[in-house]
C-alpha cells in the first residue's frame, strides 16, 4: 500500500513554475529522500505534503486518502523543521505537550505518549529543562519528539540536522536512522547532505528545477546514474567524465580504447559520439592494473584524508579524480600508471545527456 501519493503535482508563483507535474509514490513505511542543491524545489514539496503550501495543480493523497485541499491538521503528519522552532518560555515536557493540550487529548493519554517518545529519544532527564539549557542535539531530539508524540504514519523532516556541527550530524543521523527501523512509519526527509542522504533513504529522489531526476535505491542513483546531472551530483569528488566516440563495444577517447563488452547498456549498444563517466574510486592504481586498459598520468595535488589519499590530476585536457589507499606514498609531479575497469563506467548520451 502507498503511503504518500503525489499525483501530476503543479506550483506555481504568478508566471514561475517552481513544481511541474510531479508524480511520486512512497510506500507505507518507505524512508524516502529528497535530495537536491538549494533551489531545486525539495523542501517546496515537502511544504505541499505538509499543506502549508496550496498547490496549483495535481493531488495529494495519504493513505489512500485525498488531502489536496486538507489543513495541515488534518494530513496525519508530523514535521520537523530546520530550526527546532521550540517555545523557549516552556521546559521540554511544555514543548511536547502543547500540541496535545490544545486538542484536549485526555491527560493520561499525554503522559503515556510523552513517556514513550522521551524513552524512544533518550530526552528522560531533559523533560524538566528549558530550550536554553539544551544543546544543539538535545533540542533537536525535543523537536523530534514534539512530532512524535502525535502518533502518526508519516513524518516529515525538512533538512533538521543543517545547524549542527559534524559530529552531531552523524551522532543523530544514527539515531534518525534507529528512530525509523523501530516505528516502521513512513519517514520523508529533505537534505542536501549526499552523506545522509545515502545512509539513511530506502529510496533517493534527487531534484532540479522542480522535477525529479532520478529515483531510485542509493545503490542504483550511485552506480546507475539515469543523466549527466546525477552522475555528476553524487559523489565527491564526482564522477569524472571524458568525451569520445562509441563503435562495435569500444570507446575510444584520445589514443586510449576502452572495451565495453561487458557493461551494462540501458537501450542496448550504440554507435556515436558519448561521454564516459569514471568515479575516482573505480580507477585502477599500482597492482590493480594488471591486464586493465592503461595510461600514464602526472599528479597536480595530493589530499591525505586517512582511509584514503585524493590525487588531482588531468587527462585529455580533463580534470582527473582519482581515490586511492589512504597508505599510497605519492607526491605531486610523480607520474604514475592508471587503469581503468569498463564494468563500473557509466556511458551518457551528449546530446540527450541520457544514460546510454
Amino acid at each position: 500500500m502507498n503511503s504518500v501519493e503525489i499525483k501530476n503535482l503543479d506550483l506555481n508563483f504568478g508566471a514561475v513554475k517552481v513544481l511541474q507535474n510531479l508524480n511520486l509514490d512512497i510506500k507505507q513505511g518507505e524512508f524516502v529522500v529528497l535530495l537536491g542543491s538549494s533551489g531545486c524545489g525539495k523542501s517546496t514539496l515537502l511544504n505541499c505534503i505538509a499543506g502549508l503550501l496550496e498547490v496549483s495543480g495535481g493531488q495529494l493523497f495519504i493513505n489512500g486518502k485525498n488531502v489536496t485541499w486538507s489543513e495541515p491538521n488534518e494530513r496525519g503528519i508530523g514535521m520537523v523543521f530546520q530550526s527546532y522552532a521550540l517555545y523557549p518560555q516552556m521546559t521540554v515536557k511544555g514543548n511536547l505537550t502543547f500540541g496535545l493540550k490544545n486538542a484536549k487529548m485526555p491527560k493520561d493519554e499525554i503522559e503515556k505518549r510523552v513517556a514513550r517518545a522521551a524513552e524512544i529519544l533518550q530526552i528522560e532527564p531533559l523533560l524538566d529543562r528549558k530550550p536554553a539549557a539544551l544543546s544543539g542535539g538535545q533540542r533537536q531530539r525535543v523537536a523530534i519528539g514534539r512530532a512524535l508524540v502525535r502518533d502518526v504514519d508519516v513524518f516529515l523532516f525538512d533538512e533538521p540536522l543543517s545547524n549542527l556541527d559534524a559530529k552531531l550530524r552523524a551522532d543523530l543521523r544514527v539515531e534518525i536512522k534507529k528512530l525509523h527501523q523501530q516505528l516502521q512509519n513512513t519517514m520523508i526527509y529533505v537534505t542536501h547532505d549526499q552523506i545522509e542522504a545515502m545512509t539513511l533513504a530506502d529510496r533517493i529522489a534527487i531534484m532540479k528545477g522542480g522535477k525529479i531526476m532520478q529515483l531510485g535505491s542509493p545503490d542504483e542513483i550511485y552506480n546507475r546514474p539515469q543523466n549527466l546531472y546525477v552522475a555528476d551530483f553524487i559523489g565527491s569528488p564526482s564522477m569524472d567524465f571524458f568525451e569520445g566516440h562509441l563503435e562495435n563495444g569500444v570507446f575510444t577517447m584520445g589514443d586510449i580504447a576502452l572495451p565495453m563488452a561487458d557493461y551494462e547498456y540501458a537501450n542496448g549498444p550504440v554507435s556515436g559520439p558519448a561521454i564516459v563517466g569514471i568515479r575516482p574510486e573505480h580507477i585502477l592504481t599500482g597492482d590493480q592494473t594488471a591486464g586493465a586498459v592503461t595510461t600514464q598520468v602526472t599528479i597536480d595535488i595530493v589530499e591525505p584524508m586517512g582511509s584514503d589519499t585524493l590525487v588531482y590530476s588531468s587527462l585529455n585536457c580533463k580534470p582527473l579524480h582519482i581515490r586511492m589507499d589512504g597508505k599510497a606514498k605519492v607526491a605531486a609531479g610523480e607520474t604514475i600508471t592508471i587503469g581503468f575497469d569498463p564494468v563500473s563506467a557509466s556511458l551518457f548520451d551528449p546530446t540527450t545527456e541520457e544514460r546510454i
